[in-house]
């Protein structure tokens, strides 16, 4: 009874919660901000590519440092495809999605065969290989950049406008949570689950761990590459930046923030992180004290991450 009734609490906050998601642009537009529906779109895809990383550090135990190398193909996929004539986002976006996968399998094939600090080490040099090979590539812009000269077309949607865009950005990021939280309860989400916990008990039970940690790696990869094409559309440029590791240490906050392990811990973290930092920056030009204050805050008092304060902490189950 008691689990029914947090589950029903659960739904109701997230229910009311995006109700608020869904308010926000006629909101901005009546207060004369409507600059903050193009930041508020910027925290949604932010929330996305911290949720592909949660889910492969905070359900399958995997410290991956090189996140940045997937959400940045995304983002040069979409700007390429653009430059080529391939504008559609039903063509783009998938691509962009499948070119993150095929990388993350590759990158996983080898990483998944280290443990530990290695694992680490070696997920961080593939970032930084395709980081300078992106940044060698002058036709791609280099160090500047490759430019979307226009947002990818969505049917009849026009994703030009700010408000139309925000909405589709929030229908996908509801979406993944609602298959991410499925599967986290799915047998596959179980098993992922119970090797973070135990991998040499897994192991001796006779489950195949490498293929499930690789397909876990590859779909958070997979759904970072998707971030990476969203960011591109909302910045009109696939930068560099993307794939740097900062991008990486950044998203690692985040989900350190808002809850490793919690479906809905990106999502909190990244709205925390980056409502804080363009907080802090109209405040002080030294903002950055402000966030690390914020991070050791939450390191001390609330080791489970802000959404663990609200009973949305790790699944165990």
């Amino acid at each position: 009874m008691g689990l029914y009734a947090t589950t029903t609490r659960r739904r109701i906050a997230a229910v009311f919660v995006l109700l608020g998601l869904v308010a926000l642009p006629w909101g901005m537009r009546l207060i004369g901000q409507e600059f903050y529906v193009s930041f508020a779109s910027r925290v949604l895809i932010m929330a996305l590519a911290a949720t592909s990383l949660n889910l492969v550090i905070g359900f399958g135990g995997m410290v991956s440092f090189g996140h940045a190398a997937f959400f940045g193909a995304g983002a040069y996929c979409v700007a390429v495809l653009a430059e080529s004539g391939v504008t559609s986002a039903w063509l783009a976006w998938p691509a962009a999605t499948g070119v993150a996968a095929a990388l993350a399998v590759f990158v996983g094939a080898i990483s998944l065969r280290t443990r530990g600090v290695y694992f680490i080490m070696i997920t961080l040099a593939f970032a930084q290989m395709v980081f300078y090979l992106v940044v060698s590539l002058k036709t791609w812009g280099g160090d500047d950049g490759l430019p979307l000269l226009q947002r990818s077309a969505f049917g009849s949607l026009n994703l030009k406008d700010d408000s139309t865009f925000y909405f589709v950005v929030l229908a996908i990021l509801a979406f993944v949570l609602f298959m991410l939280d499925r599967i986290a309860h799915s047998r596959f989400g179980r098993v992922i689950q119970s090797i973070r916990e135990n991998e040499v008990r897994m192991e001796a039970l006779g489950y195949p761990v490498f293929s499930f940690k690789l397909v876990c790696f590859s779909l958070g990869g997979a759904l970072a590459g998707l971030a990476g094409a969203l960011m591109a559309n909302q910045a009109g440029l696939a930068s560099p930046n993307l794939l740097h590791w900062m991008q990486s240490g950044i998203l690692m906050v985040m989900i350190v923030i808002g809850g490793v392990g919690s479906v809905f811990g990106g999502v909190v973290g990244a709205v925390l992180l980056l409502v804080c930092e363009e907080a802090f920056v109209e405040i002080t030009p030294h903002w950055q004290i402000g966030l690390g204050l914020l991070l050791l805050a939450v390191v001390l008092w609330a080791p489970l991450g802000i959404a663990g304060l609200f009973g949305w902490g790790r699944n165990r189950e």
